[in-house]
């Protein structure tokens, strides 16, 4: 990694971890990602280490690898907006050791952030109330088609119980 100390730029590196199958789809999503990190605005992959994929032992046919990648950054909301686009799973920032922002920029990285939250916080709540709806629905469904198998037994039993009393005389 070579040294960066006469610019203002921002050097980081990033963890990139991914699950999934077959192994060389991995390496292929990895190189992808990176390839879009890389175009992002203000950011300059400087250099990408990318591992073999291994077999994941709890589960079968499914493989996870990584990669480092380093970064050079002109400004921190860059980076901040690298974190909620790539999500890595490891951030560390090299250099500078101290990093100065100003109230602007508290500010334009907390609005990124309070604007990513309630944006997620959206999806949710979709998701929460779709989720009850199928629930209502696939309950109604079970309701409207095949009797349960608690009220088949219950009129069964009630049968069986009818069949075994004595018949009325008639006069």
């Amino acid at each position: 990694m070579e040294s960066n100390k006469d610019t203002n730029l921002i050097k980081a590196v990033l963890l990139l971890e991914i699950i999934g199958r077959p192994p060389e789809h991995l390496i292929e999503s990895l190189e992808a990602i990176i390839k879009r990190i890389d175009e992002e605005k203000g950011v300059k992959v400087k250099e990408k280490k990318i591992k073999e994929p291994v077999l994941i032992k709890e589960q079968k046919d499914f493989y996870t690898t990584f990669a480092e990648v380093e970064v050079e950054i002109d400004e921190i909301m860059s980076l901040v907006i690298l974190m909620f686009k790539y999500m890595p799973a490891h951030v560390e920032v090299v250099y500078p050791e101290l990093i100065a922002i100003t109230n602007q920029g508290w500010g334009d990285i907390l609005s990124e952030l309070t604007r990513r939250l309630h944006g997620y916080d959206e999806i949710a709540r979709v998701l929460s109330f779709e989720n009850k709806k199928l629930k209502k629905q696939l309950e109604e469904m079970l309701g409207k088609g095949e009797p349960k198998k608690e009220k088949v037994n219950k009129a069964r039993n009630k049968k069986v119980k009818d069949e075994n009393k004595p018949e009325k005389k008639r006069r």
